[in-house]
C-alpha cells in the first residue's frame, strides 16, 4: 500500500551537496567522512510524513511510494533549505564577539549563528544563511517499515527532537507517561523541544487527554566502608659473598 500523509515510517538515509555528505543515519559512513559526531544516536529515524520532520522535497519523494523502497533523490534549494538570501549577509563590529572572528569561524550574533566569511578592518562579514542555502542537495534512501505501535512512534519523535532513548513510555486510559531519566532538566536540547513534542502527541492522537513527565531520583547509595587492612612487617635477609 503507498505511504501516505500521517503514516509514521522507519528511514535510513543520507544528504550529499555535491560531493560531500552532510548528514547520514549510518554511524560508519558518519565516520568514514569525517562528520562523526559521538554525542549523536545513529541509526534508523521514524518521521511522520506530512509533519515536515525532514525536508520537503524528500518527504514529497516518500509519500506515495511503498514500504521496502530504496532510491534516489535530487532536491532544488526551494524544496531544501531555501535560497541563498544576500539580505542574512551582514556586517558585525568585531566587538560583539567574546573572541577574536577569523574567516570560516561560526559565531552567533544575537541569537542567529553565522558563517564569518571575511574580517576588513574592525568589522566581521557573517553570512547567516543555512549552510546548505542555495544548493541542490542528493539524498538516497530506504523505506524500512511502517510504525503502527503508537509507543514505537512516540520513541521515535523523542530520538528526532531530543536525540534521548533512555525516556520510559507507557499508555494507559488516554494518559502518555513519560518516565524521565535523573537531571534531565540540564539537557537544553531536550527542554527547547519538550513542548513541540506534547503538542504533536496531542495532535497526532486524539484519544489521547493527558501527558505525564515523571522524574524520579534514586537514594544514593551509602559508600561501602573500606576493608579492614592488617600490616604485616615482612623481614629480609641480607646475605653477603
Amino acid at each position: 500500500m503507498a505511504l501516505q500523509e500521517g503514516d509514521f515510517i522507519r528511514l535510513r538515509y543520507t544528504g550529499r551537496a555535491g560531493e560531500n555528505i552532510f548528514d547520514t543515519t549510518d554511524e560508519e559512513t558518519a565516520k568514514e567522512e569525517g562528520i562523526y559526531d559521538p554525542q549523536a544516536k545513529y541509526g534508523p529515524i521514524i518521521i511522520r510524513l506530512g509533519s515536515h520532520h525532514i525536508i520537503p522535497g524528500l518527504e514529497d519523494e516518500l509519500i506515495g511510494k511503498e514500504v521496502g523502497t530504496e532510491g534516489e533523490v535530487d532536491i532544488p534549494p526551494e524544496k531544501a533549505f531555501g535560497a541563498h538570501d544576500e539580505q542574512h549577509v551582514r556586517s558585525v563590529p568585531i566587538t560583539r564577539f567574546r573572541e577574536k572572528p577569523m574567516q570560516g569561524m561560526r559565531v552567533e550574533v544575537e541569537g542567529s549563528e553565522g558563517l564569518v566569511v571575511d574580517v576588513i578592518g574592525r568589522r566581521a562579514v557573517v553570512d547567516f544563511n543555512h549552510p546548505l542555502a542555495g544548493k541542490t542537495l542528493h539524498y538516497s534512501y530506504a523505506i524500512l517499515e511502517k510504525v503502527e505501535d503508537q509507543v514505537e512512534q512516540i520513541k521515535g519523535l523523542i530520538k528526532l527532537y531530543s536525540g534521548r532513548t533512555d525516556i520510559g513510555i507507557t499508555i494507559t486510559d488516554g494518559t502518555v507517561e513519560l518516565a524521565l531519566p535523573p537531571a534531565i532538566i540540564y539537557d537544553r536540547r531536550w527542554m527547547v523541544w519538550r513542548g513541540t513534542l506534547v503538542r504533536e502527541i496531542f495532535e497526532y492522537y486524539p484519544d489521547i487527554e493527558n501527558v505525564v513527565m515523571k522524574e524520579t531520583f534514586l537514594r544514593p547509595q551509602k559508600p561501602e566502608e573500606a576493608p579492614e587492612t592488617t600490616e604485616v612487617e615482612v623481614e629480609t635477609e641480607e646475605t653477603g659473598e
